[in-house]
């Protein structure tokens, strides 16, 4: 199995280029979708742990 993207800045462009809006949030950012269910929340460190980084992408479909 293939490590996944762990750098944050690399990640929320990837959900900002798919769609998928920010709204902000104090510790997390807060990613929603206007065509789709549920949020994305996504820590404001500058490199996730693979399992954060793996739960983001299958939350985002990829």
């Amino acid at each position: 199995m293939p490590k996944p993207e762990a750098n944050r800045l690399n990640i929320t462009r990837r959900l900002e280029q798919d769609g998928w809006l920010n709204e902000g949030g104090a510790k997390h950012d807060l990613y929603r979708h206007p065509g789709r269910l549920g949020v994305i929340i996504v820590p404001r460190h500058k490199v996730l742990s693979p399992g954060v980084a793996r739960s983001i992408g299958k939350a985002a479909g990829w």
